[in-house]
């Protein structure tokens, strides 16, 4: 009984016809948005008005909220549980958006905690994901990158697939996985690839992903999954067995989306 009533709320959400202004700020400010198919898009609608409803909003530092920012985000995160069954980010109550960055605090050592070396500072972040909390994200950054065809960053992806991640209880870089075969071929590929990473790092060579995510296995899914709908023709070329764990996850194949635009736009 506890499943049947959001889903027939859900069912409902959805019977309603998608705003046609809501579509001009979809293709204005999601450059993905153009690659999906028609029935990809309309099933993106029906995500959006859901996630748009579900959610609690909240303009911080003197932001005024609007349709525009509501469902620029909802679009960007929605890509993400496109074709991922049963997924409505349960774990996300409340979002809060900025203006622009934010500064993170310095952290406090514990009452208990010998300090052995020097705090991080306060430095200036776009977004920023709790496990058992909201998502934070700077307005600015999620307009931009949304719109950037070329950009291997996108905030939104990255927030919101640490809250995919958080899904099973632990941010560890492993979100919840159908069945054990699955389980054991990510844990495979995914350390081998953050192993990789991170000696690459160390080294000072030149990485395809981001170094940011040799920070730890967390960081590395967030910005593996930025650069892999972000830049999925140039993964499979650089990390190609990466690439396939997370199309297999995300169930879905942004190269072949790219490559199909590509070929369109030289039709056209």
């Amino acid at each position: 009984m506890f499943e049947w009533f959001p889903k027939q709320r859900r069912l409902k959400i959805m019977e309603e016809p998608f705003p046609s202004e809501w579509e001009d700020i979809i293709r204005r400010n999601m450059v993905h948005y153009s690659m999906l198919g028609d029935d990809e898009q309309k099933r993106l609608h029906g995500l959006i008005q859901i996630f748009v409803t579900e959610k609690s909003w909240e303009g911080c530092g003197g932001l005024k909220l609007t349709d525009e920012i509501r469902v620029t985000i909802s679009a960007q995160a929605c890509l993400l549980i496109l074709n991922i069954p049963q997924n409505y980010f349960e774990n996300i109550e409340t979002i809060l958006v900025y203006p622009s960055e934010m500064m993170l605090p310095q952290r406090k050592p514990g009452f208990f905690e010998t300090v052995l070396e020097p705090l991080e500072p306060a430095r200036p972040i776009s977004g920023q994901a709790f496990q058992q909390g909201p998502v934070i994200l700077a307005w600015d950054t999620a307009l931009y990158q949304g719109r950037q065809s070329k950009a291997g960053s996108n905030v939104v992806y990255h927030e919101f697939a640490h809250k995919l991640d958080m899904q099973d209880g632990a941010a560890d870089g492993t979100p919840r996985l159908r069945d054990r075969e699955e389980y054991r071929d990510w844990v495979k590929t995914c350390s081998r690839e953050y192993l990789r990473l991170l000696h690459d790092v160390e080294k000072g060579k030149r990485t395809f992903l981001d170094e940011y995510g040799a920070t730890d296995e967390a960081e590395f899914f967030a910005v593996a999954t930025e650069q892999f709908f972000c830049q999925p023709v140039q993964m499979i070329k650089s990390a190609p067995e990466l690439y396939r764990v997370l199309k297999e996850y995300y169930r879905q194949d942004p190269a072949t989306r790219a490559g199909r635009n590509l070929y369109d736009g030289q039709e056209n």
